[in-house]
């Protein structure tokens, strides 16, 4: 059964994973709290600069206790990056590096903007054709029923009122600006320059774009969508159904948490969707 490993993006944080990060790969946590200026874990839920790096760190935690290989990987959002380290595009400290400037720069223009929010919209629905009509954008596509939109907070909050009197269900996200949205503008010539200047290999494992859903096919592609992803939606549904359609059939989460491994459940039929975690207890239940 051919598997993919899948490494999250940000809203996945949880309690304990600075404990994992200082445990097994304390390096990275050192690492980290250099180039973010303090430990990012301590202030995760205060801004996308903080958030972004201890995810990251996390995710590359994760791998590190999971022991199997896979035949692809895929990464949400800040998680292309992981995934691309653990396909041996890019090494550690680079492409944590990246993260970190990445999310400094997002907090940036989400501040400077003051407008922008994101909205989740549950439900089956044109929620697609609300976004048209209220001028917004369609920021994450992460499963069936399940997206996620960006704009201005006053045309969130219309549209918001018109998907809930649809029968939709919605929830404003915590974040400081419309990421994933071309709000996120300012953010792009600098972090551009940033890729530019890192060393990027060809992939010893295919890699999956979600600003693309499809596989990248060198180092030229990877920096056009790494740097795209900053204003560009996130296709997760329909990466998974591309690795869906490539024979994957076993997708292992790193972690933090199981937001990817619960989007795998919603988005495909008779398939294994797991944590890290879990292949970690299920061995050692096998070993015992």
């Amino acid at each position: 059964m051919s598997s993919a490993i899948l490494f999250p993006g940000q809203a996945s944080q949880t309690p304990d994973m600075r404990d994992l990060v200082a445990d097994v790969r304390p390096d990275l946590l050192a690492l980290a709290t250099e180039l973010v200026g303090e430990d990012p874990f301590a202030r995760v839920d205060d801004g996308t600069d903080y958030a972004q790096p201890a995810l990251f760190c996390a995710s590359l935690a994760g791998l590190a206790t999971l022991g199997e290989t896979a035949e692809a990987v895929a990464g949400h959002s800040l998680g292309e990056l992981a995934a691309l380290v653990a396909a041996g595009s890019l090494d550690e400290a680079d492409g944590l590096a990246l993260v970190a400037l990445r999310g400094r720069l997002m907090q940036r223009a989400g501040e400077s903007s003051g407008t922008g929010g994101m909205l989740a919209v549950l439900g089956a629905g044109d929620v697609a054709g609300l976004a048209r009509r209220h001028g917004v954008t369609v920021a994450n596509d992460n499963a069936p029923g399940q997206l996620v939109l960006s704009g201005d907070h006053e045309a969130l909050r219309a549209l918001g009122s018109d998907a809930r009197a649809a029968g939709l269900k919605t929830m404003a996200l915590g974040v400081a600006g419309a990421f994933h949205s071309p709000h996120m503008e300012p953010a792009v010539e600098e972090f551009a320059r940033a890729v530019e200047a890192v060393e990027m290999r060809q992939p010893l494992i295919p890699v999956y774009s979600c600003v693309s859903a499809a596989r990248v096919k060198d180092a030229a592609e990877i920096r056009f969508r790494l740097v795209e992803g900053i204003t560009s939606p996130v296709l997760w549904r329909q990466t998974l159904e591309a690795l869906h359609a490539a024979g994957v059939r076993r997708f292992v989460e790193t972690g933090p948490g199981k937001v990817l491994t619960r989007l795998v459940s919603r988005t495909l039929d008779e398939v294994e969707a797991l944590t890290a975690r879990q292949v970690a207890q299920s061995r050692a239940t096998t070993s015992a």
